[in-house]
């Protein structure tokens, strides 16, 4: 992530309301024999969010207007909390620490990165999770979970290292759980804001976009 992020959260109130989530890019070309060749232009998908649907009062877009001034527009990143997908787990469970395979030990590396896997039979997708939450990181080893002083986690890479002493044996099965934000930026330089449009129920488009890694 680059210098230009603010190690701040979206206003958690608002992001509850906010639309949007995983975009993907695939092109698709259609043959003269009536089927089609679909190609996937980016690897992984990227969220895209729109806050104007958070907005219900004018002290919602105060407090919007203020967030967008104090990181410049486009300028800096920011931390934002997806209304549905914010977990190692599913929406209605609680983060444990079995809920990920993060690696598995060779007696020597100490590093892992965090990331959450989505996937069924057919295929699977990894996602990079480089903003966990402070504090909520539950890590184990082999089914066993490891004590809070085995371990430390950079929010804001999303890397885990073991302590000293404490890296994972050859073969050993390496799980985690965590809650985590999304790294993004406002994809607008300018809020129109219209008093009149927004008094009748009509609020101004804001587009968040994620920063990919």
């Amino acid at each position: 992530m680059s210098a230009s992020f603010h190690e701040v959260r979206f206003p958690l109130r608002l992001s509850l309301s906010v639309s949007g989530g995983p975009v993907r890019r695939t092109d698709i070309v259609s043959l003269s024999n009536g089927r089609e060749n679909r190609n996937q232009r980016w690897r992984n998908s990227r969220r895209s969010y729109d806050a104007g649907s958070a907005l219900r009062s004018v002290a919602d877009l105060y407090e919007l207007m203020a967030f967008f001034e104090a990181r410049g527009g486009q300028l800096h990143g920011f931390r934002f909390r997806d209304p549905v997908d914010f977990k190692s787990c599913g929406p209605l469970a609680d983060p444990g620490p079995t809920d990920q395979r993060i690696g598995g030990g060779d007696g020597a590396t100490a590093a892992f990165q965090l990331i959450k896997s989505y996937g069924d039979v057919a295929a699977s997708f990894v996602r990079t999770i480089e903003k966990p939450v402070a504090g909520s990181v539950r890590v184990s080893v082999d089914g066993i979970e490891v004590p809070e002083t085995d371990f430390s986690v950079d929010t804001t890479t999303g890397i885990l290292v073991f302590a000293p002493g404490a890296e994972p044996v050859p073969g050993a099965e390496i799980f985690a759980g965590f809650l985590f934000d999304v790294p993004v930026r406002f994809d607008i330089d300018r809020i129109d804001i219209n008093m009149k449009a927004f008094n009748a129920g009509s609020v101004p488009s804001v587009p968040l976009t994620e920063i990919m890694p």
